[in-house]
């Protein structure tokens, strides 16, 4: 058994660190994607930004609440189109800005904010890499550390719940509370 053991936790230890350091290149995708669903975004609304120059004074948001305040629905639509448009600028806006960080942070600020839809995307095409700058390698080896760790608490801790029931190979208690050796 302390064979297995020890052929399995490095198997888990070097898996766990390349997986951990896929993550940077993961995040890298992300952002990018997300920066050219951005810059799409802002290109649609360029055509009703020289709109809204020329008719409400440069701001957008009048421009949307024209049209919404129109009684065509056709026009209506329109503005809760543009509505649309401009939150989704909004959102992207936010979502690169809470990137803009070291790596742990990025990771803390995807996992409490990030976009499901765009990480689905992202993973679609997702390439995996492994960056060798410090701050990535430093990464993959304090969370690959952490995931090896975790599989050692579990895999002693398994062990110790499996000496302890009734029936297994460790000690058990007379029925006057005294430790006997179980025979095999």
């Amino acid at each position: 058994m302390p064979v297995i053991r020890g052929v399995l936790d490095r198997i888990v230890l070097l898996f766990a660190v390349v997986l951990a350091g896929c993550v940077p290149s993961f995040i890298a995708q992300y952002r990018q994607r997300a920066s050219g669903r951005l810059e799409q975004v802002v290109a649609d609304l360029a055509p009703f930004q020289k709109i809204a120059d020329s008719e409400h004074g440069g701001s957008l948001a009048a421009l949307v609440q024209y049209h919404l305040q129109s009684a065509d629905p056709t026009f209506h639509g329109e503005g809760a189109a543009l509505q649309g448009m401009l939150n989704a600028a909004e959102r992207l806006r936010a979502l690169l800005s809470g990137l803009d960080t070291d790596l742990y942070h990025q990771c803390v600020y995807l996992l409490a904010h990030g976009d499901l839809d765009l990480a689905r995307s992202t993973w679609s095409l997702y390439q995996p890499g492994f960056a060798l700058t410090l701050q990535s390698v430093m990464f993959a080896l304090a969370i690959g550390v952490l995931l090896w760790l975790l599989f050692l608490a579990v895999w002693y801790g398994v062990a110790w719940l499996l000496r302890r029931r009734p029936g297994g190979t460790g000690p058990r208690l007379a029925s006057g509370g005294s430790v006997t050796a179980s025979r095999s």
